[in-house]
């Protein structure tokens, strides 16, 4: 995968993931609807491709509206990782030549790489997680609509010691992905289904869709610059 494939592949799943963290706030009072329609709107024609360098840079123009509205990102991590997609999209369109384009986007790449680590050492060095003791906690307190039957899994700390160390196990590993092509393809395998898990489980549906999107800048990276 070329650098030109693996941003217009970009462009397309974050115009999908903006339309479906948009469309929420349709239903919303008219403060967010200026906001939000536009968005989906410039969403829509990122993805045809039209004008593409124009419409991101409206696309930041928004997201930095939409930040005031919210005074901040309010949906924290995801809406985080949206603005760097976007931001390092829009800087690779502007970019004075193909060198700057590269890092832009290998920074996208990077920054994904980050993400799972920096996650897995968060866990490691935190004694709940490496008892199993958060796991169980969020079975047994989230306020995400898990179902009764999977609240059970809080009663289960074996397990949930296993769960634990395999989630904190892959985020630290996962930098060692990069030195096999069929190695990462494994491991972002493994990834957006643990995403999709947690969707499923507890309503981050928008974790899956943005972190996906990321995806297309390290496929590109490894490709290109580790042996």
């Amino acid at each position: 995968m070329n650098i030109d494939e693996a941003m217009r592949l970009t462009e397309i799943m974050l115009g999908l993931a903006f339309i479906q963290q948009s469309v929420e706030h349709l239903h919303r009072p008219n403060d967010e609807k200026i906001l939000f329609i536009p968005r989906i709107i410039l969403s829509l024609l990122l993805i045809i491709g039209f004008q593409v360098a124009w419409v991101l840079i409206a696309l930041v123009g928004v997201s930095l509206m939409i930040l005031k509205r919210f005074s901040g990102p309010y949906n924290g991590g995801s809406d985080r990782m949206g603005l760097l997609i976007l931001v390092c999209l829009t800087l690779a369109h502007l970019a004075p030549s193909h060198l700057w384009q590269e890092i832009a986007f290998g920074y996208l790449a990077m920054q994904l790489i980050l993400s799972y680590l920096i996650s897995g050492w968060v866990k490691i060095v935190n004694p709940a997680w490496r008892s199993g003791r958060a796991l169980q906690d969020v079975f047994a307190f989230t306020t995400y609509p898990v179902s009764e039957n999977l609240r059970g899994f809080a009663e289960q700390p074996k397990l949930l010691f296993v769960m634990s160390w395999c989630v904190i196990a892959f985020e630290l590993l996962f930098p060692l992905a990069l030195l096999n092509t069929n190695i990462l393809v494994v491991a972002l395998i493994i990834a957006a289904t643990f995403h999709l898990a947690n969707a499923f489980l507890f309503g981050l549906n928008r974790f899956f869709w943005i972190w996906l999107t990321a995806y297309p800048s390290i496929i590109w990276f490894q490709g290109n610059y580790i042996p």
